[in-house]
């Protein structure tokens, strides 16, 4: 058996609804279909909270007309003992006169008839809903972004987060993922990568970075199209974010300049994005096959007079002149350690003079395979066709490969070897007597002439000289800067055309 349907409502009530509807289709970007889905769930789980959970209610949405039908079933019986299922017979004759035990008697259901705390649940599960169909979109459209440079607004600050609008979705820049010097207010336009699109994210699932290095690569590929267009390569980039920043280039084309096309006229290119990242420096170093030379411009604006690889332990030994080793270190360190993330390279720098020291205690501590008493001369000739010309490269030489030089068996070897040592040994002492010699006489040296300054400039007590000492007052020459002081290293700016060409050449 059957009821007559009623309207749910008046038309006014399903306008407002379609229209409202619409509106967040519009605004959400949420497919509308999904929406009429969710609102027939949402008003099926509010009739069963209003009748029962085993109430059988069919909920459909007429489009065309915007009308919302519900129909609730149940079974006349004649004294009903659950409400959800079940129907009294002389209720059911209230609506049917003709209702008989055993029918099923469909009720036509308004929204009057859930209740106002269903419809609010009703309107929950639509906005719940609404926002896993805004995530879900967000995510569809962004995830295949990552990696890219994307211009927003900034719609709030709080906490340190920067909350950016993103054409129609938002975005949040943590603040680790932020410049020291960066200040932003709402309505500020803002540039940032991407670095992930979180699905589970309870806030913004785009999070985006102003530090990552790859940001600074997309910053080049909007100021120089050169580099957009593949034509100059970015090979590396080390990065300190808010202070300094190494990029290393390549041309692709003989015919253009990698580093003067990344600079521009007058550092107008550079320039740019040095101000976008509030002052970060940025020195533009040309990549090089070789490390011996790609070391060396990296390690710009210091100029290097010699390197060397040092295969055994996979580093490269950079000497410098005494009054380059402070810039080639740069504030803080900072110079060579961004050369050495740039390069891939551990290097160790050293000043001119201690390098000249070095070698001097090599060569003096050096032995010669000639000096082994235990070999005669066919085996020191024997040994020195094997690569061994010294004791100091016997000692590091593995017993196999000594073992493997014809006419050398275990015996002779430990014989070699032992005497090796005590060589070495000998001249270590040696040398150590000699440093211990020098250093005392320096000592004696000083002593003699700190005497022989208090004679020669006696004060006399009470004088106008030690009154000027006394009241921190002195006439004399200023003292000599530190040499460190000296050669304190300057920030070079964004243009390093200069220095790495004079590099280059």
């Amino acid at each position: 058996m059957k009821a007559v349907a009623k309207e749910t409502h008046t038309r006014g009530v399903n306008y407002e609804l379609m229209e409202a509807m619409a509106q967040i289709a519009r605004e959400k970007s949420v497919d509308k279909t999904i929406l009429v889905e969710t609102l027939e769930a949402g008003l099926l789980s509010a009739g069963r909270k209003r009748f029962g959970q085993t109430a059988n209610i069919e909920v459909k949405f007429d489009e065309p007309s915007g009308r919302i039908l519900m129909k609730l079933t149940r079974r006349v019986v004649e004294d009903a003992e659950d409400p959800a299922a079940e129907i009294d017979l002389e209720e059911a004759q209230q609506y049917e006169s003709d209702a008989r035990i055993g029918q099923d008697f469909v009720q036509e259901l308004t929204l009057e008839d859930l209740g106002r705390n269903a419809i609010a649940a009703a309107k929950q599960v639509l906005v719940q809903r609404v926002r896993e169909a805004e995530r879900e979109r967000i995510y569809e459209d962004y995830h295949d972004r990552v990696g890219e440079m994307v211009r927003g607004t900034v719609q709030q600050v709080d906490r340190g987060n920067i909350y950016v609008k993103l054409d129609r979705s938002e975005a949040i820049l943590p603040p680790r993922e932020q410049i020291a010097r960066d200040r932003y207010h709402q309505g500020d336009h803002i540039k940032a990568y991407i670095i992930a699109v979180d699905k589970l994210a309870r806030g913004p699932q785009i999070i985006l970075s102003r530090t990552h290095p790859e940001f600074l690569r997309r910053l080049f590929e909007s100021e120089v199209p050169e580099v957009a267009e593949k034509i100059i390569e970015i090979k590396g980039i080390a990065r300190e974010p808010g202070s300094r920043a190494k990029v290393s280039v390549l041309s692709n084309d003989d015919k253009i300049d990698a580093v003067g096309a990344c600079v521009g006229i007058k550092g107008s290119r550079v320039q740019a994005i040095v101000r976008e990242l509030g002052g970060e420096k940025i020195d533009i170093v040309p990549w090089s096959q070789d490390a011996v030379v790609f070391v060396t411009r990296s390690l710009s604006p210091a100029k290097v007079l010699e390197a060397q690889i040092v295969e055994a332990e996979q580093k490269i030994l950079v000497t410098v002149a005494d009054d380059q080793l402070s810039l080639a270190i740069g504030k803080g360190g900072q110079n060579a350690r961004l050369a050495a993330k740039l390069t891939g390279w551990k290097i160790d720098l050293i000043s001119k003079s201690e390098r000249d020291r070095q070698k001097d205690f090599e060569r003096r501590s050096r032995i010669d395979i000639e000096d082994l008493e235990a070999a005669g001369p066919k085996l020191r000739e024997k040994l020195i066709r094997a690569g061994i010309e010294t004791v100091q490269d016997l000692l590091r030489a593995p017993m196999e490969e000594i073992l493997a030089i014809q006419g050398i068996g275990e015996k002779t070897a430990e014989r070699l070897i032992e005497e090796a040592k005590e060589l070495q040994e000998r001249r270590g002492r040696e040398l150590a007597e000699e440093v211990a010699r020098a250093a005392a006489a320096a000592s004696q040296q000083a002593s003699l002439e700190g005497a022989a300054g208090e004679q020669s400039s006696p004060v006399a007590e009470g004088t106008p000289a030690e009154e000027g000492a006394l009241s921190g007052q002195d006439d004399a020459a200023p003292t000599e800067p530190k040499p460190e002081e000296a050669v304190e290293p300057e920030e070079s700016g964004g243009d390093t055309r200069e220095e790495t060409r004079s590099d280059a050449s």
